[in-house]
């Protein structure tokens, strides 16, 4: 007899999908305002791309989360712990973020060294609470409602996105730019207080193991069970794939595109309202059709769909080159770039989700999304002096190339990982 289907209503109207998107806004808010927002403020005090693009990936701090991760996993914040595990360290990271930003403000990249320094302030504590937040998702809900999660997640996150991108853009044009991030900073006051009202994860409640012990999970552990569970040559081929699939997303996420946009011919005002208010829509419909997909189909079907079908995306940033300034062409690329990362997102979460065995959540999934974002990051540090040397044209169509090994990598992995995340199969 055939199980029935998960009820998709069910699993999108849980009191945890509405926590989760609280929490999405906590962490959308600050990784724009440290990497896509942040270029817009450096180029108007007259920084070269070349650095621009440089100082606004204080983002990559997200990549190393790993080397911190296992302090949530095994350890709780002093002065925090009545909150709980998860709750304490996101309530840390949360303070630190709205902190930073304030900090960001009242320096200015008129003081350019201690500015940098509280934008990397503002990236480590929210690389943290995305930490404690993905680990708080894992452990909250089983695995076929984790699409629903990611979902409401991912609304939350691209609420928040449009908030640091299109209002601060707009307002920009209006008020200085000190201003919006003071008055983001005060955004914060939401998602801290949907955190103080959210439950705590029984399995964070376990007690914290003996120094030697933790020190043996936290270091050495997470690393050797990946292998150990799926094998060298299984789990190799996963880890290339995930350094490769998302190359061209990451790739554009960074300073690159602010500078790409008004070089185009677009005003302030036009980037925010196309890109960073109905774009985001258009993304926030593609997340809830793709975490549906996830509740009816599991993550690796919509996973291998979309990693071609938004990668090739970016080459529709050619049409912009040849239409500079045309709204409309405007309107269509960023349509169809928002609504296929949107539909990318949840298999994307899913599937990491359910390769990580929850002994070590935080510490594994931590790795798994650094390693995804990684490859992409690292070639947005050099996307302003790549753009400089070989065109804005070149750069997009070199971030599309990845899709061809990571495509092959698909074919290979396809047999193992088709029922993942399905009821807790693996």
């Amino acid at each position: 007899m055939t199980a029935p289907r998960p009820s998709v209503w069910r699993a999108f109207t849980q009191p945890a999908a509405w926590t989760m998107f609280l929490f999405g806004f906590s962490s959308g808010l600050p990784f724009l305002l440290v990497a896509g927002t942040l270029s817009y403020w450096l180029k108007q005090h007259g920084i070269v791309l070349r650095e621009i693009t440089v100082i606004a990936s204080a983002g990559m701090l997200y990549v190393f989360k790993p080397l911190w991760a296992p302090l949530l996993d095994h350890w709780q914040v002093p002065g925090f712990a009545r909150f709980g595990r998860r709750r304490g360290w996101l309530l840390l990271a949360q303070l630190g973020v709205a902190a930073g930003l304030v900090a960001m403000a009242l320096l200015t990249p008129a003081n350019l060294p201690p500015f940098v320094v509280a934008s990397l302030a503002v990236a480590f504590f929210g690389a943290t609470q995305d930490i404690a937040i993905d680990a708080y998702r894992i452990e909250i809900a089983p695995p076929d409602q984790q699409g629903a999660l990611i979902a409401t997640y991912s609304l939350g996150y691209r609420i928040a996105l449009m908030a640091a991108g299109a209002f601060a853009l707009i307002f920009a044009d209006h008020v200085p730019w000190a201003h919006i991030y003071l008055a983001l900073a005060a955004g914060m006051a939401v998602p801290i207080i949907g955190n103080l009202r959210a439950p705590e994860p029984a399995m964070s409640q376990r007690k914290p193991p003996a120094w030697g012990d933790a020190l043996r999970y936290a270091v050495a552990d997470p690393f050797v069970d990946f292998f150990r569970r799926y094998g060298v040559v299984l789990a190799l081929a996963t880890l290339a794939f995930l350094l490769l699939f998302k190359i061209p997303e990451q790739a554009t996420i960074g300073g690159i595109m602010g500078p790409f946009y008004l070089d185009m011919g677009f005003s302030q005002t036009q980037i925010g309202a196309i890109t960073k208010i109905y774009g985001i829509w258009i993304g926030i419909a593609g997340a809830f059709v793709g975490g549906a997909m996830v509740v009816r189909w599991g993550p690796w079907k919509p996973l291998c769909a979309m990693v071609v079908l938004c990668g090739s995306c970016n080459l529709l940033y050619l049409l912009l080159i040849a239409f500079p300034g045309n709204l409309w062409m405007l309107a269509v690329v960023i349509s169809a770039e928002n609504f296929t990362l949107g539909m990318l997102g949840p298999p994307t979460v899913a599937f990491l989700s359910a390769l990580v065995n929850r002994e070590h959540t935080a510490t594994q999934y931590a790795l798994l999304s650094s390693l995804v974002n990684l490859p992409g990051k690292v070639l947005g540090i050099f996307a302003g002096g790549i753009a400089m040397s070989v065109g804005y044209g070149t750069y997009f169509v070199i971030t599309v190339v990845a899709l061809i090994p990571a495509t092959l990598l698909l074919v290979f992995l396809w047999p193992r990982y088709r029922d993942i995340g399905k009821d807790g199969a693996e």
